[in-house]
């Protein structure tokens, strides 16, 4: 599966606990995603076209109206990277 740099970028945070938060307007359409790292910062990689594209290819899930999170698949189509800390 061919997946971008910055769709890369952002499983990648997602595998390591981070979460992508959206804003709904009033007829449930996505006006915004935020992905927010495991350390509490926003990763300016996720737009909403990488939003977009990630939830539907399924490699990101939302459970009970919950953040967005990885799946199984998510793991399984990301590099490993080596933390750049």
């Amino acid at each position: 599966m061919n997946i971008s740099k910055n769709e890369q970028r952002v499983l990648h945070a997602l595998a390591q606990g981070g979460l992508i938060k959206v804003i709904k307007d009033d007829k449930n359409h996505v006006l915004e995603a935020d992905c927010i790292t495991r350390d509490g910062w926003f990763l300016t990689a996720c737009t909403l076209d990488v939003f977009k594209k990630l939830r539907k290819r399924r490699l990101i899930r939302s459970q009970g109206g919950g953040p967005y999170r990885i799946t199984r698949e998510g793991l399984l189509a990301v590099r490993a990277e080596l933390c750049q800390r």
